[in-house]
């Protein structure tokens, strides 16, 4: 049988029930805003070491078909730019930004 030994808790683990199936959770940060929807961020460590922002969102859709499929392009545009942005504050610094030459 393929057992693997469960890696330590982090500094930010919730060390609770959250951390199962080879995984770490932080606890959940939640910016409800009633009426009009809700996101949720938990920071993951998963088995291979790897760590990744976990996000849910829950929003609000118009109750007309066009505006309502109008929120959801939006959505998708903000998110792709969301996830690029994202990704590229991740990235190290260009050597011209991190010697502080102009």
């Amino acid at each position: 049988m393929n057992r693997r030994r469960p890696r330590p808790h982090t500094d930010w683990c919730a060390r609770d029930h959250r951390c199962n199936l080879a995984e770490h959770r932080a606890e959940e940060i939640v910016v409800d805003l009633p009426g009009h929807g809700q996101a949720v961020l938990t920071r993951v460590l998963v088995d291979g070491g790897g760590e990744y922002a976990d996000v849910r969102l829950r929003i609000a859709l118009a109750p007309a078909e066009p505006a309502a499929r109008r929120q959801l392009g939006t959505l998708l545009g903000d998110l792709r730019t969301l996830v690029t942005r994202a990704t590229l504050a991740g990235r190290p610094a260009p050597d011209r930004y991190r010697r502080g030459a102009a």
